[in-house]
């Protein structure tokens, strides 16, 4: 199969956006945050989704850690990280953000989440700098 028609991690992110799409049906928008963070923790647990919350991700420069973390909302299967939003339009910089976590902390892909909209919107982010896209 060419890379260009792969879908990195497409399994999993439909787990993904399916376990959003249920807290955003029974709560929709409104909520702050760390609500959505919060049902959606119980949520991946109740459909056997693995884990982590608020993760502390060290990041690069050059191959050299720096001293300062990014912390994501989630990471699931232990490969792609979770952002979380609850507002009205997300601005270009949240993608320019998630991308710049990919890049430094060697992650293939991420997922930025808005549970602030009427519908539940999302957008899967590649790191391109990733040498399995390749």
């Amino acid at each position: 199969m060419d890379s260009i028609e792969k879908i990195v991690f497409k399994e999993e992110s439909f787990k993904i956006i399916g376990a959003c799409m249920k807290v955003h049906r029974a709560l929709g928008a409104g909520f702050l945050e760390a609500v959505y963070e919060e049902a959606l923790e119980k949520e991946f647990q109740n459909q056997k989704i693995p884990f982590k919350k608020q993760v502390k991700l060290e990041l690069y420069y050059e191959n050299q850690k720096l001293n300062k973390q990014y912390r994501a909302d989630f990471v699931c299967y232990d490969a792609i990280i979770l952002e979380i939003k609850a507002v009205n339009i997300i601005p270009v910089a949240f993608y320019a953000q998630l991308k710049n976590y990919l890049k430094c902390t060697n992650t293939e892909l991420g997922m930025l989440i808005n549970f602030g909209t009427p519908s539940l919107t999302y957008k899967r982010i590649l790191n391109s700098n990733n040498s399995r896209n390749s």
